[in-house]
């Protein structure tokens, strides 16, 4: 649709639009404006008095997630609104089609039709990957090696995928990939090589960041031409279940080159979630970021979620001031997101798992999370959530299984505590010396996380080991005042009253020795 330009900015009247520090000003005044918003007036006024149909505003401004058009509508609505008296003049309603931008510019560059728009969120192009075989007969295999990855990066809701008949118009010779990204419009490039050789196969591939070149991940595959359906299976998932935190960790190291003055809604939701993944003592700030990601964009699905979860933090991990009115907070924050999620499996899940975690259903909850992972079952986050959902249901041995299913997706980047899950799933099967060796691990991955330290407390404590139980104590005090929290968030009776049967024994509570 859209095209890029060589300037930084759109001139029409009273108005200057800058695309690159997102801000719209008028007479020299920044104007307000939401991020989805700004995202569709950017789309129309790249597009030079064209038509930019629906169908275009999706691809482009929900990276492929699809809306319905009311959605759209109030982006338009909002976008007329913060024109003023000129919104209508300039946003012109194509019956049944889609838009245009009736402007008259001046100040800017001649849109190149050969360069597409980029969508202002993470965005990859898969090219046909190189049959190194010598074989012909092996493209039909290269090509829907290509079709398989395309599609398991597809259910990637926050990521926009270029269309296969995109990429593969670069079918041939090997490319410059930043000339890809340019005429594709994406940020990142996934290319590789299949080789044959005797009854082996191997399959290369590599994540390329298409604005400089860098190489930001690359793995290699091994199968026979026999199980070559069952290893284009296999590549596919792991593909996808690593590019997801990859490209996550990589729009993070692109936001923090911006401004803080110009950060958007998707800008603090990438520092929040970094912070949030990293250390339990950045929660609150984590928390303080999304506020204002909302306060930005009100209608996104992930801000909406990841806030609604940092609500849910403050509160279990005995940071918040008010917990009465984080979890009002949270839970409206939760109901909104499913509103506007629109399938994307990252806000489902974290909603999913803050209404729960606030009071709701939880079996209407996992049966949420349950129907994203049939449909992604590569997403790790998806699965670490389930777990803890399964855990505090009481579903221990499924919740194990479920965390090691996430570690197994994305081992070297963290999707959550799924080691406190896996360990304190052992302790309420009573498995105290499992559940040991995964919370000393859990407290060594986050230090500052009060929980592992008082499930780890509550197991010395029922393994009799009181000294040891006290002297954890001892250290869970100097992160944190609650030594014995609210449990209403388990829902098994015998769970809540082992973990607090064990919290009394090791904080010495009178009345309580430990168990034979």
């Amino acid at each position: 649709m859209g095209a890029e330009t060589n300037r930084e900015e759109f001139v029409f009247g009273r108005w200057r639009l800058l695309p690159a520090s997102r801000r719209l000003l008028a007479d020299g005044a920044p104007i307000a404006l939401g991020g989805r918003a700004f995202d569709v007036l950017v789309a129309l006024v790249e597009a030079a008095g064209r038509l930019v149909t629906k169908d275009d505003l999706m691809r482009r401004v929900w990276l492929g997630t699809v809306v319905d058009e009311n959605n759209i509508q109030v982006q338009i609505s909002a976008l007329r609104k913060a024109l003023g008296a000129d919104g209508q003049r300039l946003i012109a309603t194509i019956p049944g089609r889609g838009y245009r931008f009736a402007g008259q510019l001046s100040g800017h560059a001649t849109p190149s039709p050969a360069l597409a728009a980029r969508p202002s969120g993470p965005s990859i192009a898969v090219l046909p990957f190189q049959n190194m075989s010598g074989d012909p007969q092996q493209e039909y295999f290269v090509d829907g090696m290509v079709e398989e990855i395309t599609t398991a990066l597809s259910r990637i809701g926050w990521l926009f995928v270029a269309s296969r008949n995109s990429s593969f118009a670069y079918k041939g010779p090997a490319i410059d990939v930043k000339r890809v990204g340019r005429e594709l419009g994406v940020r990142y490039v996934l290319e590789g090589s299949i080789r044959k050789a005797g009854d082996r196969l191997r399959i290369t591939v590599q994540l390329i960041d298409a604005t400089n070149g860098a190489h930001l991940w690359a793995d290699r595959f091994d199968g026979t031409p026999e199980d070559a359906f069952d290893l284009q299976d296999k590549v596919a998932s792991k593909v996808a279940a690593v590019i997801e935190p990859t490209l996550q960790a990589a729009e993070t190291a692109h936001s923090a080159n911006r401004p803080a003055s110009d950060q958007t809604a998707y800008d603090l939701f990438l520092r929040a979630n970094a912070l949030a993944l990293s250390s339990a003592r950045h929660v609150p700030e984590a928390a303080r970021l999304l506020q204002q990601a909302v306060a930005l964009d009100p209608d996104y699905g992930l801000t909406l979620a990841w806030a609604a979860t940092a609500c849910q933090r403050l509160i279990y991990d005995s940071h918040s001031e008010d917990p009465a009115a984080d979890a009002r907070r949270g839970t409206a924050y939760a109901r909104r997101a499913l509103e506007v999620a629109h399938g994307d499996p990252v806000t489902i899940t974290n909603a999913a798992l803050a209404l729960a975690a606030f009071g709701e259903d939880i079996g209407a909850m996992m049966a949420l999370v349950d129907r994203v992972l049939a449909l992604n079952p590569d997403f790790a986050r998806g699965w670490y959530m389930s777990s803890v959902l399964r855990n505090w249901s009481g579903q221990s041995d499924v919740a194990i299984a479920h965390a090691e299913t996430a570690l197994r997706l994305s081992p070297h980047t963290r999707v959550g505590m799924a080691l406190l899950v896996i360990g304190s799933a052992h302790f309420f099967r009573r498995r105290f010396d499992e559940a040991e060796a995964k919370l000393r691990l859990a407290i060594r991955e986050d230090t500052s996380f009060p929980e592992p330290y008082r499930f780890l407390a509550a197991c010395y404590a029922h393994m009799g080991r009181i000294d040891d139980a006290k002297e954890v104590v001892g250290r869970l005090q100097r992160i944190s005042n609650v030594v014995i929290p609210d449990v209403a968030i388990l829902r098994n009776p015998a769970h809540r009253e082992l973990y607090l049967s064990g919290l009394r024994m090791a904080a010495g509570e009178p009345g309580h020795a430990a168990e034979a």
